[in-house]
């Protein structure tokens, strides 16, 4: 099976956690415009995914092999048959992948494609975020508030979540990680139809 996975370097070492299958062919490319150089690929993986519109017409003109974009919150529908997975920055580590795709019949290639790595992909209901992030980037929201009243500091909040919760990064650290920006715009996203989800003004003012 060849793989040809668009990412940078600290993405990469994520989807290579676990050696990936000696079997396999992956091929790590720096720019999407590699993906047409290698035409005889099962499928392809867009980590460095930006949204934007250029970039999903140019990938959905690979037709009949599945094409993974890094795509975690929002209206999954505007990006079908393309398959949405869940690789923001610390999530790709874990051994489940989280994804969408309406087309059941790229289902079980992706599933090979990601066994390669020693992954499993969860199919998630086309809803407006993954579970994992809505409920991380929750968590970062209300670290925020509780910064804003002055509850404690980054560094206080960031270790007691940590022995609290055994979390491996304390909400502050996520938001680093994750980037400030991204979850800015998918707290906005998803406040749109829930305003439990209205984003803190300080992590805006941040994000920006």
């Amino acid at each position: 099976m060849k793989i040809i996975v668009c990412t940078n370097e600290s993405l990469k070492d994520e989807l290579l956690a676990s050696s990936p299958n000696p079997n396999a062919e992956i091929v790590f490319v720096d720019t999407i415009d590699d993906f047409f150089t290698h035409s005889d690929a099962d499928g392809y993986i867009d980590l460095l995914f930006d949204n934007s519109e250029e970039r999903k017409i140019f990938l959905k003109k690979i037709e009949g092999r599945p094409v993974m974009i890094n795509y975690a919150g929002g209206n999954f529908e505007e990006f079908f048959p393309l398959v949405c997975i869940n690789a923001w920055p610390s999530f790709l580590k874990r051994e489940i992948v989280e994804a969408v795709c309406s087309q059941e019949n790229l289902h079980k290639i992706s599933e090979q494609i990601f066994a390669c790595f020693h992954k499993k992909i969860e199919w998630i209901a086309n809803e407006p975020a993954f579970i994992s992030v809505k409920i991380i980037s929750a968590i970062i929201n209300e670290a925020y508030f509780a910064l804003e009243e002055n509850v404690s500091t980054k560094q206080e909040i960031d270790t007691a979540m940590k022995l609290g919760t055994n979390y491996p990064y304390g909400p502050f650290e996520w938001a680093t990680l994750i980037g400030k920006k991204r979850v800015a715009e998918l707290l906005n996203s998803l406040a749109k139809t829930n305003s439990a989800f209205q984003p803190a003004k300080l992590l805006l003012q941040e994000a920006r």
